[in-house]
């Protein structure tokens, strides 16, 4: 909450000039500046593995080699519950958003020849991790990269190697119909986490969760935000009630810190989509088909 304010932003994307408009050098430049920060990705990436909130829980790599795919930038081998399996790395492009093309595409190409699919991006499109779910016999996961990871070799030595590459897990959610009114609730359980060390998923907690929102009507096009939770385990949203110095309704201020959503009606559509975002910005959307107030994930 606040008054009248500005917002001005420098552009985290740069231009890049179309291919007829490049001189020679300009364009050698330009795959020279793309060879390297894969480069830097895959020895970083071999160094430091892909890792959960849980310090370890780590997917470590026994050898990671650049691989000459259309999509696929690197092939390796890594050792899951005794067993060595074959892993593909995807690798987004520097200032990219990892989307469903992208996924399509790196599928397609090693679908029935890897274990296991590794697309590691700085940001994905909500809709990639509905995607991955397309592909029942490629298991996909998708790693958040670090910032750090555009800086300078120099520069980035000094980070070290830790969260370099972290997966976010699948919200865990139960839909009912509370009072047999017809109106529907929703319950956030917590994430489904991706071990890497054994491929399996649990469920975890909602502490991991900063904030979480409903399309209580989903389109399957917009995401618009009908419902707006905060959770966490530290209550950060607390420091904001006392910041606002003013008269606070208690019921309706702990109605936003929750778990469980207020009741609404039915979706036209039959579908309710639910987006979580954690504490360092990712986020990661759920679409789910209602049938008489029942599950049916999509």
């Amino acid at each position: 909450m606040t008054g009248p304010f500005t917002v001005e932003s420098l552009s985290p994307h740069r231009a890049i000039s179309q291919e007829d408009d490049q001189t020679d050098a300009e364009a050698k430049a330009q795959k020279s500046s793309n060879g390297q920060f894969e480069t830097t990705i895959l020895e970083n990436l071999k160094r430091a593995g892909v890792q959960n909130t849980v310090k370890e829980e780590r997917l470590t790599f026994d050898r990671l080699e650049p691989y000459a795919g259309t999509s696929i930038h690197a092939e390796g081998d890594y050792t899951e519950n005794g067993s060595v399996k074959s892993v593909s790395v995807c690798i987004s492009p520097q200032y990219g958003t990892i989307g469903s093309r992208l996924l399509q595409e790196a599928a397609k190409e090693i679908i029935r020849v890897f274990d296991l699919l590794v697309i590691c991006g700085m940001a994905f499109d909500p809709h990639v991790y509905e995607e991955a779910k397309r592909f029942p016999n490629l298991n996909i996961i998708l790693p958040r990269m670090n910032a750090d990871l555009s800086m300078g070799d120099e520069l980035l030595k000094k980070t070290g190697a830790g969260n370099l590459f972290t997966v976010f897990g699948e919200p865990d959610i139960a839909i009912r119909t509370p009072n047999g009114d017809g109106k529907l609730e929703v319950e956030i359980r917590g994430l489904d986490i991706y071990d890497p060390t054994t491929g399996q998923i649990r469920s975890n907690t909602t502490d991991d969760i900063a904030c979480w929102f409903i399309d209580s009507n989903y389109s399957g096009n917009s995401f618009i935000v009908r419902h707006a939770y905060f959770t966490g385990a530290d209550k950060s949203y607390e420091k904001l009630k006392k910041t606002l110095k003013a008269e606070i309704d208690e019921t309706a201020w702990s109605s936003l810190y929750s778990t469980v959503s207020r009741p609404f009606d039915a979706p036209e559509e039959r579908k309710i989509a639910v987006k979580v975002i954690n504490h360092y910005g990712d986020e990661v959307l759920k679409v789910c088909a209602t049938r008489n107030g029942l599950n049916d994930h999509n």
